[in-house]
């Protein structure tokens, strides 16, 4: 079966993607990446730190399941903090942290930064009762998501739709089976109707993409912990070695984390050098020149498929400026096989010889691209 006939039996537009799947496939032929297995050198570790953890997953480990929408008070907690009403700088709005917590009513500091959110949008499906929650609740009213998610705003609406339906199928899995939102997200996409499924991927879709991590090259970074897959700083003092990783957190841990702020962004930290170095791989695929023959990189150029700048093409999504955290993983997924959707047999060979370095450094890179002003 070739790539044309796959996509098409998997809900695909044939003609769309037939013109990008050969182009793509003609560099993946150069690189001697088709027909390669999955796989990453070895004995090279995953990058944990993507999956918001910081040790390997024993033998039998499993995601802990995430807990329903609640507005029941933390007994651990201030009960006066919890009913405690707070603002935000620009908003109007005042929500109390039950109020922010509660999944399943997704708060709204600045209803005009989107358009009016649906009831799959703000509340969930119906057909979840008391354990619905609104796709806002993580993804934020404006789509841009969080590390430990997913940014949404600005996909194609026919991309959003097959992955709800992949995850519906469990053709789209995490790498680290500890990744909690993973099963959440089975959850909710089988939960959802075909008319729910396409009324969010019509929301966020309506949306551009707007600057939202800031890319930091450092040796050095903050000392952190881990607070639901999510990097938190403990200081702001960089003290500690970033020793290959990209570490992503917000920018105001009270703003981002605390208040849930949609206005409020994430800083990634970067070894130095890597920005450059996926800049060649990202417009390359690695190739060069040696004594006047080119030489094939390891990878292809993201271009080809992703759009000249990387803001998507057709039905494949737009990765510039998106989440470092998020762009690794799906790159390390889709690398070992945890992901078999319509886009996988093509994703597969282009990853399937890059390692943890190159990972980080592509991006590194992407990030770091300030995607274009709305309009233009």
């Amino acid at each position: 079966m070739d790539f044309t006939t796959q996509v098409s039996r998997n809900g695909g537009e044939p003609d769309r993607w037939s013109r990008r799947v050969l182009v793509a496939a003609v560099g993946v032929a150069l690189i001697g990446g088709i027909g390669a297995t999955p796989g990453r050198a070895a004995g090279e570790p995953a990058p944990l730190w993507a999956y918001g953890f910081s040790t390997p997953p024993a033998p039998g480990d499993k995601a802990i399941p995430q807990s329903p929408p609640s507005r029941a008070l933390r007994p651990n907690e201030d009960p006066l903090e919890q009913t405690k009403l707070r603002r935000v700088a620009g908003s109007s709005a005042a929500y109390s942290r039950v109020d922010i917590r509660d999944l399943g009513n997704v708060i709204d500091w600045f209803p005009g930064d989107h358009p009016p959110m649906p009831q799959i949008i703000a509340h969930g499906s119906p057909s979840l009762g008391s354990a619905a929650r609104g796709c806002a609740s993580c993804h934020l009213p404006t789509g841009k998501g969080r590390p430990e998610n997913a940014p949404i705003t600005g996909l194609p609406v026919a991309y959003f739709i097959r992955q709800m339906e992949d995850f519906r199928a469990g053709r789209r899995v995490s790498a680290d089976p500890r990744k909690p939102n993973t099963p959440t997200m089975t959850l909710l996409a089988k939960a959802m109707t075909d008319a729910e499924i396409r009324t969010a991927a019509e929301y966020f879709g309506a949306m551009k993409w707007t600057p939202w991590t800031r890319v930091v090259e450092t040796d050095l970074v903050p000392k952190t912990r881990i607070v639901g897959n999510l990097f938190l700083t403990l200081s702001n003092a960089r003290t500690e070695p970033i020793a290959g990783r990209i570490i992503e957190t917000p920018e105001d841990e009270e703003q981002a984390e605390v208040l849930r702020n949609p206005r409020s962004g994430f800083v990634a930290y970067v070894p130095v050098g890597s920005i450059k170095r996926g800049e060649d791989l990202v417009t390359t695929g690695g190739m060069s020149v040696a004594e006047g023959k080119i030489v094939p990189g390891k990878t292809v150029a993201c271009g080809t498929c992703h759009g000249p700048d990387l803001m998507g093409l057709a039905d494949v999504p737009g990765i510039a400026g998106r989440s470092p955290s998020y762009l690794v993983r799906q790159m390390y997924d889709m690398q070992q096989g945890k992901r078999s959707g319509a886009s996988a047999p093509l994703m597969q060979p282009v990853v399937a010889h890059l390692t943890g370095e190159d990972f980080v450094a592509i991006a590194a890179y992407v990030t770091s691209l300030v995607p274009p002003p709305l309009g233009k």
